[in-house]
């Protein structure tokens, strides 16, 4: 038998339309098969497809790219919660979602949300061997988190990069952040995970756990405006809380619609 669901396409952390990162959201009743989930998020080949039921309160979400499970993504989230709050959910503007990262809280102030995520602070390490040689150029400082995190000397540097990805996807983390300070912000970054069928994302809000302890460090600020350099760009707004990390970002609906499965 066909079954119907629904689908929402989301510019997550845009300043507009076609820009910021889209997510695919799909509402479930109930949970379809794990390979039907990985289905549909191939299907729409966007980085991410979140998934998530209302178990009467509180959600639970999972989150596919076109080729597996993720453990934690931040616009997808973001892209989530904006469905949830438009299809009246998030009593009191604020929402929270269960995830294999723990649960998640979403707040809503106007048209910005805030993710409370957890922190990801990296360790200083060597770079592992070919980081260097998979981006072209080697970085001044590299961290391992979730992912690996090479620093640069500026904006310029990052935005230069032209990485080898078949390279980047024999790296044994996530993916590879790279960052430096920004010119008209607080830093910048740009994010590849080719391993994960992403070669370029376009914005990473989980990437932002690891991003934001390493520059309220450096920079000695509590609230930071930050900028991912892809080619559709976005803009998120990060504060340290302690083991927990707040990014707050807009959300701009694209398309909706309806899906159909075999089952």
């Amino acid at each position: 038998m066909q079954k119907k669901i629904p689908v929402y396409q989301i510019d997550a952390f845009a300043e507009g339309l076609f820009t910021g990162n889209p997510a695919a959201v799909c509402p479930l009743e109930d949970w379809l098969p794990d390979s039907v989930l990985q289905c549909i998020a191939a299907e729409n080949n966007l980085s991410e497809t979140a998934f998530y039921t209302d178990t009467g309160g509180d959600y639970d979400l999972r989150w596919f790219t076109p080729q597996k499970e993720v453990d934690l993504c931040g616009h997808a989230t973001l892209a989530a919660a904006y469905v949830v709050f438009a299809r009246g959910g998030g009593a009191g503007g604020a929402l929270t979602f269960r995830s294999r990262s723990g649960p998640l809280q979403v707040s809503r102030d106007g048209d910005s949300l805030t993710l409370d995520f957890p922190a990801q602070p990296g360790a200083p390490c060597e770079p592992p061997g070919g980081l260097a040689e998979a981006l072209g150029a080697a970085p001044q400082e590299c961290f391992r988190a979730a992912d690996y995190m090479a620093v640069y000397e500026d904006a310029a540097a990052v935005a230069a990069l032209r990485p080898d990805l078949r390279r980047l996807a024999e790296i044994d983390t996530r993916g590879v952040i790279v960052t430096a300070p920004g010119n008209n912000c607080d830093f910048v970054s740009r994010f590849f995970a080719p391993r994960y069928g992403v070669d370029e994302d376009p914005v990473t809000g989980s990437a932002h756990c690891t991003l934001t302890p390493y520059w309220v460090h450096r920079l000695n600020k509590s609230v930071l405006e930050a900028r991912q350099l892809s080619k559709r760009g976005g803009r998120l707004r990060c504060r340290a809380e302690g083991n927990r990390v707040h990014i707050s970002g807009k959300a701009v609906p694209y398309m909706e619609g309806t899906l159909r499965t075999g089952l």
